[in-house]
Order: C-alpha cells, then sequence, then structure tokens
C-alpha cells in the first residue's frame, strides 16, 4: 500500500512567479525532518543547439545553464511535503542565431533517493536576447507535493532533480564534456 500511495505521487506545480510566498503559506510547527534534497543533474544542466552537424563555435545557435537550484520545503506530523523550487538559469546567443527570443524546455522530477522517479512535469522558460547575446533568469515553482506514507517517513528519502529535456546528440555532447559557454569567448 505504502508503494502504491508513493507510485502516484503528485508534483502539483502552480504558475511559474516571481517573489516567494512560501513563509506565509505554512504554519509555524517545526519541520518533522529534514528537505529533501534538490538540484541539477551534470549531464542535463547544459544545452548547446547547433545549426547544422558541424559543432563549433560559428554554428553554435543558443547554449542554456542551470546554474543553481533552491528548495524551501515544510511538513510536520503526517502532512505532505509542500515545497518549492527556484531555478537560476544562463542563456546565450551564439553567431548562428537569428532570433532574440528562445523557448527553452526543462523538466522537474521528483525520486526516491534510490533514483526511482515518482513523477516528472515539463516547463519552458523563455529567453529574451534584445538586450545583448547573454542573459539570466529565474523561475520560481510552487506546489510541489510528496506524500508521505506516515509521519515516520521523512523528506530526506526523496529527491527533486531538474534537467534540460535534450536530444540524443545533445545528452552526447554533455557526456563527453564539451561546452561552449559564450560570455567567455569559447
Amino acid at each position: 500500500m505504502r508503494i502504491l500511495a508513493l507510485s502516484t505521487i503528485l508534483l502539483a506545480l502552480g504558475a511559474c512567479q516571481s517573489g516567494s510566498g512560501i513563509g506565509a503559506a505554512f504554519d509555524t510547527r517545526q519541520n518533522a525532518g529534514t528537505c529533501p534534497p534538490a538540484g541539477s543533474i551534470y549531464n542535463a544542466s547544459r544545452i548547446v543547439v547547433f545549426d547544422g552537424e558541424t559543432q563549433t563555435f560559428p554554428n553554435v545557435e543558443y547554449t542554456g545553464e542551470i546554474v543553481d537550484v533552491r528548495l524551501y520545503c515544510r511538513y510536520a506530523g503526517t502532512a505532505p511535503v509542500r515545497a518549492e523550487v527556484e531555478i537560476d538559469f544562463a542563456f546565450g546567443k551564439g553567431p548562428a542565431g537569428d532570433s532574440n527570443r528562445r523557448d527553452y524546455r526543462y523538466w522537474v522530477a521528483v525520486t526516491r533517493r534510490s533514483g526511482k522517479v515518482l513523477n516528472k512535469e515539463y516547463f519552458t522558460v523563455p529567453a529574451n536576447f534584445s538586450d545583448g547575446p547573454v542573459t539570466g533568469k529565474t523561475e520560481l515553482l510552487q506546489q510541489i507535493i510528496i506524500p508521505r506514507a506516515d509521519d515516520s517517513v521523512s523528506a530526506a528519502n526523496f529527491e527533486v532533480l531538474i534537467g534540460f529535456d535534450l536530444t540524443e546528440s545533445q545528452l552526447t555532447y554533455n557526456k563527453e564534456g564539451r561546452r561552449f559557454r559564450l560570455n567567455a569567448g569559447q
């Protein structure tokens, strides 16, 4: 029954918006334990979009990187874990980029510490390059809910992971350790 309860985990994410309202949403009881760790998967934390098959700097259209992830949570008694995540992104427009606007697709997954994915949702973050080739943005995802079987289950048994939605060739590029950072002139 516990496995069924955990496998039907809810990841209800509210609209992305600025400003954190998490403090006002929680009562004053002490957390029952630590918050789940949150972060980006190394091989999915960067994206490089090329114009064509040649992976050289003149063919770079756009880049993206997940720079930082912060999770705030609250749970007490038998209550589910309620959390919100702030994600800092950095974006770049390369020599082959032909638009001042680019949408980047990314995912947020709730997993067990063992790696089993309990739920995964996809989102889009827009980047605007009107003011230059490099820009950044912070996204706030609210209302992440991780139901616990009972009050003996700590949020530390779960993880919240974030990554870009990559093609197989983009994933291979990342696994090879290759990268272009547009603000570094590489």
